[in-house]
């Protein structure tokens, strides 16, 4: 069977677990993205199976249901948190005055297009704002600073494609990782530009990531604890759980990592403060508050 870039497969050693999709077929073999996990491989051709029209929109509809879970839990915190934030508002504001919300800047670097059109439809979806740049995750720890200077983002996500190869190293060997070196090497030069873990949150990692580099490096979360696959939609909610809680609160890590798709054998990370913050009053209407990003609180 002849194989193409863009062909969606499964792997036959693998019981045909997950979705991938050929990025480059070279000498008998391809290498492979994970269609809907962060997962980076390389196979041989002949383990190869081309998933046929009715099996892709059965699967494809089972991830979407996984998604649309995810979501809904995210509404339900969600309504939680503007309902406390409503009343702290009103106990310690004037409730007479329109006050507004400043919402925290992301920065979404991606190692894969695709992944990212879908997290930055997602962050829209949430009311987040986001600036999204497709990298390779080897030049990321080369124009990260560039980019942290010209954003100046309140939330960093650094993402991609990783793997975990036991025939390179075990589980503790960083070397052993197809992307790890280069996301903790993006972190530490995130974290020269911005030391203190509540000035810049940051996610890091993909699928079966080393998460211990990824915290040591200077992540405030990151995958993979278990070294299992991570959704390519997870780090959406993590920053959506920081940027929707005040400023005032600490978050509770289990809280955070409930809401996703992958849970805690896939993602962890540290205590942080939330990054919602309110002011008052709101500008009269004929003044263009967009332009600064205010946005009244309803």
């Amino acid at each position: 069977m002849q194989f193409q870039r863009g062909d969606i497969v499964t792997r036959v050693s693998h019981n045909h677990d997950l979705l991938f999709r050929i990025q480059t077929v070279e000498n008998g073999k391809a290498q492979l993205y994970g269609e809907d996990y962060r997962l980076e491989a390389d196979s041989p051709l002949d383990d190869l199976s081309l998933v046929n029209k009715g099996e892709l929109t059965r699967r494809k509809k089972e991830e979407r249901e996984k998604e649309d879970y995810s979501y809904r839990l995210f509404k339900q915190d969600y309504q939680l948190m503007r309902k406390k934030q409503e009343y702290d508002t009103h106990i310690n504001f004037n409730p007479d005055l329109k006050y507004f919300q400043i919402p925290p800047r992301v920065l979404h670097v991606d190692g894969d297009q695709l992944y990212l059109k879908k997290c930055v439809s997602l962050y829209q979806r949430l009311g987040m704002q986001v600036h999204g740049v497709h990298l390779h995750e080897k030049t990321m720890p080369l124009e990260i600073k560039a980019l942290l200077e010209k954003i100046q983002p309140d939330i960093l996500v650094i993402t991609g494609h990783d793997s975990f190869s036991k025939t390179k190293g075990n589980k503790n060997d960083i070397r052993a990782y197809r992307n790890s070196k280069h996301f903790a090497d993006t972190v530490r030069e995130a974290r020269n530009y911005a030391p203190h873990l509540d000035q810049l949150i940051i996610f890091a990692g993909a699928c079966q990531s080393h998460f211990e580099s990824l915290i040591k490096a200077g992540a405030n979360f990151a995958s993979s604890p278990s070294r299992i696959n991570i959704h390519a939609l997870d780090p959406v909610y993590i920053v959506a759980k920081v940027g929707y809680t005040s400023f005032m609160e600490k978050i509770n890590v289990w809280d955070v990592l409930r809401n996703t798709i992958t849970g805690e054998k896939g993602i962890g990370g540290l205590e942080t403060r939330g990054l919602f913050r309110t002011g008052m009053p709101f500008p009269d209407d004929e003044i263009e508050s967009e332009e600064y990003n205010f946005r009244p609180c309803l």
